[in-house]
This record gives structure tokens, C-alpha cells and sequence, in this order.
């Protein structure tokens, strides 16, 4: 007996496609209206636990509307995850409870003073294989996490954060590399670790 897991299903509503294997609880959420059948989707084995929200809004907004899941991901209570702007997160990734991945927002320059009525921003979230965004994280729209990355608990994260790197703070920046034996496989080489961080003091 598995207690506080959900269990498996083979269709919930609201999501496209469905692989093996998945678990959602029933407190979890779907927020979409239009017509679209390939817009959420989830791979073998993805976890969503309870009150999670998966929001795409007007699916046929805009072509770059949707959440892929890769599999074995898991995604904790409470998490928020909006696919207005395009959400891709890879396989044996880890979303924290409460963690927030935001990838589309409001225009609040050049429109009316009412902010509900402009335009909506939109712009990619990409989380690779095997990256870990903590509890409580906030992701905001055009960020790509890089494999094996950690996003540390709390943080607000506005920049990419390249491939074995840990992001931590508000706004986030890089901390350090994280270090791995030789059976556990660098997500990233040194090299391009070095190059993450000389992208990073750039744009500072």
C-alpha cells in the first residue's frame, strides 16, 4: 500500500495524451478553454501530486500553447505550472511543492493603465532531464534550466541557468557547480560549466 501517492491512471481531464503508468490525484487541475488535442501532454510514469494547477488558457491563442512532461517526472503538491507561453520539462525532473514555472505574463508598458487589459506576454519555460526546481521556486517566462541544474528553494529565477548548476536567491544567481563522483555522470562538463558562468557575469 502506498500512502500519499496518487494512483495510476490511464486518462484524466484535460490532458491530451497520457503515457504508462502515470499518477495524478484527483485534486489536480486543468485550466484551458478552445480546441486543441495535443496540448497537454505527459510521458510514461509522470507523478502529479495534490493541487497541482496546469494552466494553458486559450489553446488556440497562440501556436506555442502547451505543457510536454517527459517521464518519470515528478511534480509535488501544490505546484503551479503554466503553459501559456510553451512549458517543456524533460525527464526525471523534480518540481518541489509549491514551486511556480510562469511562462507568460502581462504587457505593463505601452498599453492601458488597466492591466488586465493588455496584451499577454509569452515566452517558452524549458526544464531539462534530470534538473531540480525547489520548493517554492518561482521560474518566469524565457528560461531554460539546464540538465541535471538545481534551482535551490525559494528562488526567483529570470536568467537561464546553464547544465549542473546550482541558482539559489532572489533574483536567482549562480552559486557553484555541483559536484559529482565519477559514476555519477557530469550533466556538464567543466568546460561548459565555466562557459555558464561567463554567460551569466555578462549579463549581470
Amino acid at each position: 500500500m502506498l500512502l500519499g501517492v496518487p494512483d495510476t491512471t490511464s486518462a484524466f481531464p484535460g490532458v491530451d495524451r497520457l503515457g504508462a503508468d502515470c499518477r495524478i490525484d484527483p485534486t489536480v487541475t486543468v485550466m484551458r478553454f478552445g480546441e486543441r488535442s495535443d496540448v497537454v501532454q505527459l510521458a510514461d510514469a509522470v507523478s502529479l501530486y495534490a493541487q497541482t494547477r496546469l494552466v494553458v488558457g486559450d489553446v488556440t491563442a497562440d501556436p506555442c500553447v502547451g505543457i510536454r512532461i517527459g517521464a518519470r517526472t515528478i511534480v509535488n503538491v501544490g505546484a503551479y505550472l503554466s503553459g501559456e507561453g510553451g512549458l517543456e520539462i524533460g525527464e526525471d525532473v523534480l518540481i518541489g511543492p509549491h514551486a511556480k514555472l510562469l511562462s507568460a505574463g502581462h504587457a505593463i508598458d505601452e498599453g492601458d493603465v488597466v492591466i488586465a487589459r493588455n496584451r499577454i506576454t509569452r515566452a517558452r519555460i524549458v526544464v531539462e532531464d534530470g534538473a531540480w526546481i525547489g520548493a517554492g521556486a518561482m521560474v518566469l517566462e524565457g528560461v531554460r534550466i539546464g540538465r541535471g541544474a538545481v534551482v535551490a528553494a525559494g528562488a526567483l529565477v529570470r536568467q537561464d541557468v546553464p547544465a549542473g548548476m546550482v541558482a539559489a536567491g532572489m533574483p536567482a544567481t549562480l552559486v557553484r557547480a555541483r559536484r559529482l563522483d565519477a559514476s555519477g555522470g557530469s550533466p556538464a562538463s567543466s568546460a561548459s560549466q565555466a562557459s555558464g558562468w561567463r554567460r551569466w557575469l555578462g549579463r549581470r
